[in-house]
């Protein structure tokens, strides 16, 4: 399988998980969200994932948590809620070829969303944040707590875990800007590159502690529609790739 076609087969089963899913209500329920994605993980910057190879340890494990400044699940307000997922790949397995079998996928979402709040929360992250990426899926609820000092991004998720970072300055000044990587979803479609401080995790029977890894900071605005649409172009990407 090339490269290329590798990444449309693990986009479209992320996208045909979550068409499934949707088809189960008997009415989709519109949504929309502003805000930023604080994301990080094992691999050295920038992670290689979201270009279709393999990571650069033997297995990438990371975070990817949205902070929602502004948004809603149909009549449900989510402003100034968090939701994220802390996850892992298999031993030797890009990201994308291992979709599906990931090692595990959990969710963590704000604990002081109320009950509608967090059913629309768990919703839109198994839209978004890697539905049906692992066989191993867990729930929980916890204070989730951004904080900025400067340069420095500190997130923390109650007693689960940490993870800082910062972004780093471009050869030629100012940021370091990715653009619509090979496996870009709407959430990733651009994003600023960075290096992790520290990432500490002691959940889903791991222990880990680590610094000076991929960092990442996004901010977003995206809808159900959209990725509806992103579904609807990858099932056709992935069918032309196949004719070749």
């Amino acid at each position: 399988m090339t490269k290329l076609r590798m990444i449309f087969a693990g986009l479209v089963v992320l996208m045909a998980i979550v068409s499934i899913g949707a088809t189960g209500d008997v009415k989709k329920t519109p949504w929309k969200l502003t805000g930023q994605l604080e994301e990080a993980c094992t691999c050295s910057s920038a992670c290689p994932c979201w270009f279709g190879s393999k990571p650069t340890k033997m297995m990438c494990g990371g975070s990817q948590f949205i902070f929602i400044s502004k948004g809603n699940y149909g009549d449900v307000q989510l402003d100034g809620l968090s939701v994220g997922a802390i996850s892992q790949s298999p031993e030797g397995k890009s990201m994308m070829e291992s979709f599906g079998k990931w090692n595990f996928n959990y969710y963590y979402i704000d604990e002081k969303a109320t009950p509608e709040q967090r059913d629309a929360l768990k919703a839109i992250a198994t839209t978004v944040i890697a539905g049906g990426a692992s066989p191993k899926t867990e729930i929980r609820y916890a204070p989730i707590v951004r904080k900025i000092d400067g340069k420095e991004h500190s997130i923390s998720v109650g007693k689960y875990g940490t993870f800082s970072g910062h972004l780093v300055e471009g050869g030629l000044g100012g940021s370091v800007t990715i653009t619509n990587p090979p496996g870009a979803d709407p959430l990733h479609h651009e994003y600023l590159q960075g290096e992790s401080t520290k990432f500490a995790y002691n959940d889903a029977g791991q222990d880990w502690s680590f610094g000076g890894t991929n960092y990442m900071l996004g901010t977003f605005e995206i809808d159900s529609e959209q990725y509806e649409k992103f579904s609807a172009g990858l099932a056709q990407k992935m069918a032309a790739a196949n004719k070749k």
